[in-house]
């Protein structure tokens, strides 16, 4: 993983295609032929998309005799989850703010009209 695993995470799903090996990666393991079965991408090219995956710390790559394996590895994605998480909470207090200050604004100028 890099020094900054929150920005190689939302790297590596800024692409369809990765996005689309997670998602068969979170139904269980699979080789790197059977994960690039379903695309219309040479080997190579999904194996660079592997590499990215395997980067950002949401794969992992295994070699059993001549077959390479990939499973997911859903910590990233927790880390993720608890940073969007927070910044939820943020920008729902900011929110909540903003409406309290716009009810009372809007009460503030009943008051005022004749």
């Amino acid at each position: 993983m890099t020094a900054d695993p929150v920005s190689a995470v939302f790297a590596a799903l800024a692409d369809p295609t990765r996005r689309a090996i997670l998602a068969r990666l979170a139904t269980g393991d699979a080789t790197v032929n059977e994960l690039a079965a379903p695309f219309p991408i040479s080997l190579q090219a999904v194996s660079k998309h592997l590499a990215v995956l395997e980067r950002a710390g949401l794969i992992v790559r295994t070699r059993e005799a001549q077959w390479r394996r990939c499973r997911l590895d859903p910590a990233p994605l927790r880390t993720l989850a608890e940073w969007v998480d927070q910044h939820r909470r943020l920008w729902d207090d900011r929110y909540d703010t903003l409406d309290d200050y716009l009810r009372d604004l809007e009460e503030t100028r009943h008051e005022q009209s004749p």
